[in-house]
């Protein structure tokens, strides 16, 4: 006999299905509605009275057709899971605008951002284009560099830069002429130069303005543009310290987001 001792087996349950470990890494859904919440009342306090406010909104509405039809109970039974919608709804957007004010005036939050684009869109992680004024060394430096990104679509190329508005708007214009040279005059070239200040777009509302450009190509057409980027190259990368990735910046779930 072996002196080794044994774990005994787990037992195995005769009806239904056994149960997994969970994944401390991947939190369930309502797990991460709860972490989306929690971190939107630390941001944005009044976001849970709007979400209240929604939710009583709907009861009322629900509560007044019914007395119009005489049919109070069936027409709140269905207000409640909608008004828990509307909560959910409103818990969404505060929880994408609070997530906006985070990484607002990071390095590379324009990057963050641009993930939120939708299948026929193109876009690197890293910037096309940057100027650090110097030597990176640290974050610091990172702060006041000047960086330009870079988006394809249909409506054609979208350069988005940040930092100071000198710098990034001087270094989109570069970047805008090196485009130009590249995809011809029959590609439109827009550039948005984001920040709070007049003629500046806030974070929060660049990917609206994307969508909002008129369509001038197609899909296939928008590929063979985006091969014609990755060609030119990123010859002006900034110089990132080791270790250090502003291009990342912190993020809400965006399953969370949006209740699932």
């Amino acid at each position: 006999m072996s002196s080794a001792s044994t774990q005994p087996e787990p037992k195995k349950r005769r009806f239904g299905r056994n149960r997994k470990p969970k994944d401390p890494n991947n939190p369930g859904r309502i797990a991460q509605v709860r972490q989306v919440f929690s971190m939107t009342r630390k941001a944005d306090p009044a976001a849970v009275w709007w979400m209240v406010f929604a939710a009583l909104a709907v009861l009322v509405v629900a509560l007044l057709v019914g007395l119009w039809l005489d049919q109070v109970v069936y027409l709140l039974i269905l207000g409640v899971p909608l008004a828990l919608l509307a909560a959910v709804i409103i818990l969404g957007r505060r929880a994408e605008r609070a997530a906006f004010t985070q990484i607002e005036g990071q390095p590379g939050a324009s990057a963050a951002v641009l993930q939120q684009l939708r299948r026929g869109w193109y876009y690197d992680q890293e910037p096309v284009a940057a100027e650090a004024g110097g030597q990176v060394r640290g974050m610091r430096d990172l702060n006041n560099a000047a960086m330009v990104f870079r988006a394809v679509g249909r409506p054609g190329v979208v350069l988005i830069s940040e930092g100071p508005r000198g710098s990034a708007q001087r270094l989109a214009k570069a970047e805008e002429r090196k485009v130009a040279r590249v995809v011809g005059a029959e590609v439109p070239v827009h550039t948005i130069n984001v920040g709070t200040a007049d003629g500046q777009v806030p974070l929060r509302r660049v990917v609206k303005t994307i969508k909002g450009y008129d369509k001038a190509l197609t899909n296939d057409e928008a590929l063979v543009v985006q091969q014609r980027m990755k060609a030119l190259g990123n010859r002006n990368k900034p110089a990132i310290p080791a270790g250090m990735d502003p291009t990342r910046p912190p993020r809400a779930s965006r399953r969370a987001l949006r209740g699932r």
